[in-house]
């Protein structure tokens, strides 16, 4: 039972306790007189009814201090319930909305180590691929062909059978490397990493394609590197689980100096299904750099994960929520 309810009840009790008394043992006439009668339940009815508005009005901000403690989400940050009336009512809300922008702040300041923990080891994963295993790889094609030289005819064949298993090893290891650190986006930029990006999911069952508008607005590295991972795991969900035949990326200027960033299919869509932890990592940095991201059903169907940001302030509140 709510505490709504508790309170009304046992108010109502008590009214009711006395209209009995003063219709019972403890009474201004005997027998009851039917006016009295009267009058004392109008006004018990009166005294509920004022009574129950009362609390509704008194207890509406604990209502909704709760849909706030229900629906929050430190993911998407903003949600605070409006401070209204005086004293304990106004001092827990006030409380509940203090704790929540701390948690908030605390949340962003984690996902901010963490993410760049994450980046420096995609890092160095990708360089000790690259150094160590890419370079193995390259020495057993030289030792390969140079054994399939001298081999004779029904040992060669086999042996350039390895060659070629060895050869698409290799450019696997370095698909990987190339999307744990894209060296492209450093070498040339977002521009270019973003075309170089969505061919590489183009396939014979999807159509990728990168729209990208000219005269945007400079953006830090650390702003285009969150736009690249953005780009990159929703491309990863539309190749994995959309079922889609067509995938759409966009980069365009917005007004007030805004980038927006959409990429858009012609899948399945989300559903109701819960989100994964690639959506969660796509808003914990959105979050590093202040953006708005919005996940959802496009309007012709399949998924849209659309991204706003400034680029003048992302970077310093990436830096600060790293510290």
């Amino acid at each position: 039972m709510s505490l709504y309810w508790r309170i009304f009840l046992l108010n109502a009790v008590v009214l009711v306790v006395a209209i009995l008394l003063l219709l019972g043992p403890v009474t201004v006439s005997t027998p009851v007189l039917f006016g009295e009668a009267l009058v004392l339940i109008v006004g018990l009815v009166v005294m509920l009814i004022a009574n129950a508005v009362l609390l509704r009005i008194g207890l509406a901000p604990l209502a909704r201090l709760t849909q706030t403690m229900v629906t929050a989400d430190l993911l998407k940050p903003g949600s605070r319930t409006t401070v209204t009336g005086h004293g304990e009512i106004a001092e827990l809300t006030t409380s509940f909305n203090a704790m929540l922008a701390r948690l908030e702040a605390e949340r962003a300041t984690s996902s901010g180590r963490a993410l760049s923990a994450q980046e420096a080891e995609r890092r160095r994963i990708a360089q000790e691929l690259h150094d160590e295993v890419g370079q193995t790889l390259t020495a057993v094609l030289l030792q390969l062909k140079h054994a399939a030289d001298r081999a004779p005819q029904p040992v060669r064949e086999d042996l350039r059978q390895a060659q070629e298993t060895t050869r698409a090893g290799l450019d696997e290891i370095r698909r990987i490397a190339r999307r744990l650190r894209p060296g492209v986006l450093e070498e040339l930029g977002l521009y270019s990493a973003l075309r170089a990006l969505t061919a590489e999911f183009a396939t014979s069952r999807l159509s990728a394609t990168a729209y990208i508008t000219p005269g945007l607005p400079p953006l830090a590295p650390a702003t285009e590197l969150v736009l690249y991972r953005i780009a990159q795991e929703g491309l990863t969900n539309t190749a994995r689980h959309a079922r889609a035949t067509l995938v759409e990326v966009h980069l365009r200027a917005l007004p007030n100096a805004r980038v927006g960033l959409l990429v858009r299919d012609n899948g399945q869509g989300i559903g109701v299904a819960a989100e994964g932890a690639g959506i969660s990592g796509m808003r914990e940095r959105a979050l590093l750099i202040g953006a708005d991201l919005g996940i959802g059903q496009g309007p012709h169907g399949g998924t849209e994960i659309r991204l706003q940001v400034t680029g003048n302030t992302a970077d310093d509140r990436l830096q600060e929520n790293a510290r």
